[in-house]
């Protein structure tokens, strides 16, 4: 199972950016998938996540600017950025939790390569 991060570059301030993430391999079925971040020196932070069924959660400082959204039959997560600002600059990561065909009853946690997304202002 391998989760591939599409989507950053560089944006001015106040620009959108839109991210997506992947699932593939021998995937069974996904449960809650998300993106965290992490700026130069300091911790990965969650930025929002999604549930199989749709119910969401933001950090603070995202909200009302971030959606994420999701595709099950794509087996595919979305983060789209308005309004971005400098401080959101940095490396993006996805996460989900999954089982695959290999081990149904374990649910596994896996990441994305990651994806820069910087600001400028």
């Amino acid at each position: 199972v391998q989760l591939q991060a599409f989507g950053g570059g560089l944006v001015q301030a106040g620009g959108f950016l839109t991210l997506s993430c992947a699932a593939s391999g021998s995937t069974f079925s996904i449960n809650g998938m998300g993106w965290y971040r992490q700026a130069p020196g300091k911790q990965r932070e969650l930025v929002a996540d999604i549930t199989k069924g749709g119910s969401t959660n933001y950090a603070d400082s995202v909200k009302g600017r971030f959606t994420v959204s999701r595709d099950n039959a794509k087996n595919t997560v979305y983060l789209q950025m308005n309004d971005l600002k400098p401080e959101d600059t940095a490396v993006y990561y996805c996460n989900a939790h999954i089982r695959s065909y290999r081990q149904i009853s374990v649910l596994d946690n896996y990441w994305g390569q990651g994806t820069l997304v910087t600001v400028s202002s």
